[in-house]
């Protein structure tokens, strides 16, 4: 009678219930599928090793993706069930090579995603190299374009090994790179490079390259190395300039190369600030009054010589009680003497001049180093920025010297350094009668020679550095005022007041659909928006690098390389990738021993 039952109820059929132990086992295969996905998208979202020293189950840390699925599995009780040592032997989904299988994918994901984005659009290419921690020369590609919604985009494409910088071989990795998304050539409408010769040169430079197949492929020397080069410029043709970072380089090795110095620097800074608070001389807030130390300038770091000069007026208290320590307690006659004559430098109105004059000036160019390094910043807004910044010099020169020497004066009687009397008649040289000019006093000396002199210098360099073809866009732009433009529709319309950039103008017609009566506007604007203006994605894409690539993976592949950092650089587009898209590529790459469908 129980037969007669069983066979009379479908269910229990033998079909049946292998279609059902299938249904299960594909579930169970995607669940540890998916698990192995999540841990490894996390990892390379978070810049984080995969593989450890020791990955065998003896051990007490199998590195981060094993010690990541062993959580996982701890507070999920169906996930610890087909894992590990649950999951078969043929389909554990642990080993290196499927990581990287996965990571593949999902940086195949993320640049697809990307290249959506792009559509039919024009775009510009960032490009720059770098040595990795394994000293081969990557190059980074960054694609800037403005999307359908008007918003302009940087996205990090690709980073690509090549054995020599030379132009034609930079030109064919980043058009392999290119053509294998489906990325014409045709359709590039800018160039952002550094001022490297094998970039810029007219006629066998990167750039002219790639105006031989494309002629509309504009090229743009990145404003924000050209300020670093003006910046770079002032401090080492200037002499007094390049005698006091020379002084700034000294104090700096002598108080922070030392571990001890430094912690001693850092504790009588402490010392003080707590002294100023108590006496209500500072005020209390979030991120205030934090501990810091002294900063040495570079050619390369953007903002460096800003960062150290403007340190140092902050820490100069605490500089000067070190400097005098080591004077008296150095280890030796060498260290005792360079201490003893920083020492002296800091106790000198010039110096403290200089230091003043000097974070004046660079805090002005300084702000416009921040905003150039912008992603949405468009190259005529970038102009109209370099040009406030040489009007904010000319102010300076002209109308801030009053308020200046004030604040010199107040920082030399605070800190007991002697201030020389302005009138009195300035001496040259060794103090000889036959070097001296009469008709010069010390306020003259300052205000003319020093004063005066670094800021006409600072100015003549913004001049020659942002006078190339690039500024003639300003000419243009003036076509783009939409005051002149839209006179009897847009200038009425209350969405498009108060517009304060370009961009903000692209994003008002696509909200507005202005876009579909204007599109020959709109297309001019995208085209603007979309040239370039500095190539600090590219410099943000190298930071990235070392945290992925770093000395105990030096050996990465560079195809795993280029993954990762697609991956954590563009990690809000892999976040909204779901895992179920990446198993079925997953799946259908080849032919799998264990059923995921």
């Amino acid at each position: 009678m129980n037969n007669l039952n069983s066979l009379s109820d479908p269910s229990l059929h033998i079909d049946k219930r292998i279609q059902v132990q299938d249904s299960k086992l594909v579930l169970q295969n995607r669940l540890r599928l998916k698990t192995t996905i999540d841990c490894v998208k996390w990892l390379a979202m978070q810049a984080c090793a995969f593989r450890g020293h020791d990955e065998s189950s003896e051990s007490s840390n199998r590195g981060n993706f094993y010690e990541m699925l062993k959580y996982t599995a701890s507070i999920n009780e169906n996930i610890a069930e087909v894992i590990l040592e649950n999951a078969p032997g043929n389909a554990k989904y642990t080993s290196p090579d499927i990581q990287k299988e996965i990571l593949n994918i999902l940086a195949t994901r993320v640049r697809n995603k990307i290249r959506e984005e792009i559509g039919d659009a024009k775009f510009c290419i960032l490009v720059d190299e770098a040595l990795d921690e394994s000293n081969k020369e990557q190059m980074a590609i960054v694609l800037r374009f403005v999307n359908r919604d008007g918003f302009v985009q940087e996205r990090f494409f690709d980073v690509v090994s090549v054995d020599e910088t030379s132009a034609k071989t930079l030109k064919k990795g980043i058009c392999n790179v290119l053509t294998r998304h489906n990325l014409q050539v045709e359709n590039m409408r800018g160039q952002g490079y550094d001022g490297a010769s094998n970039m810029r040169g007219a006629w066998n430079g990167l750039q002219a390259l790639f105006l031989k197949d494309c002629p509309y492929a504009y090229y743009v020397h990145c404003f924000a190395h050209q300020l670093q080069l003006a910046l770079v410029a002032a401090a080492k043709d200037v002499p007094d300039v390049w005698k006091f970072f020379s002084k700034l380089n000294s104090i700096v090795n002598l108080v922070g190369v030392s571990p001890k110095r430094h912690m001693e620097l850092k504790n009588i800074k402490a010392a003080e600030l707590a002294d100023m608070l108590a006496s209500g001389e500072l005020a209390t807030g979030k991120g205030a009054n934090q501990s810091r130390s002294l900063q040495r300038p570079g050619a390369t770091r953007w903002g460096s010589h800003f960062g150290a000069v403007s340190k140092l007026i902050e820490m100069f208290t605490a500089a000067q009680t070190v400097l005098e320590s080591i004077s008296k307690n150095g280890l030796n006659n060498n260290i005792r003497g360079e201490a003893n004559g920083a020492y002296k430098s800091t106790k000198s109105f010039k110096f403290c001049f200089l230091l003043f004059l000097l974070n004046e000036v660079m805090g002005i160019t300084d702000c416009l180093c921040q905003v150039l390094q912008r992603k949405s910043q468009d190259i005529i807004n970038a102009l109209d920025l370099v040009s406030a910044t040489k009007c904010n010099l000319q102010k300076l020169r002209q109308d801030g010297w009053d308020a200046f020497i004030g604040d010199v004066t107040l920082f030399c009687i605070s800190n007991k350094i002697d201030m020389p009397d302005m009138s009195a008649h300035y001496k040259e040289g060794t103090g000889r009668s036959c070097q001296q000019n009469d008709n010069i006093t010390i306020e003259h000396y300052y205000r003319i020679d020093l004063f005066n002199a670094i800021i006409d210098f600072q100015l003549l360099e913004l001049d020659n550095r942002f006078t190339e073809r690039t500024t003639r866009l300003l000419v243009l732009s003036s076509a783009l005022n939409p005051l002149k433009l839209y006179e009897y529709d847009v200038f009425h319309n209350p969405k498009f007041q108060n517009l304060t950039s370009l961009s903000e103008l692209c994003r008002r017609l696509v909200e507005t659909g202005k876009v579909s009566i204007y599109f020959l506007i709109d297309r001019l604007v995208r085209l603007v928006l979309t040239l370039p203006v500095s190539t600090a994605t590219t410099e943000r894409a190298f930071s990235a690098m070392k945290l992925v690539k770093t000395t105990l993976r030096n050996k990465m592949e560079d195809g795993f390389l280029a993954d990762c950092l697609v991956i954590y650089i563009e990690r809000e587009l892999a976040r909204n990738i779901d895992s179920n898209s990446i198993i079925n590529d997953f799946y259908s790459i080849k032919n799998r021993r264990a059923p995921l469908k």
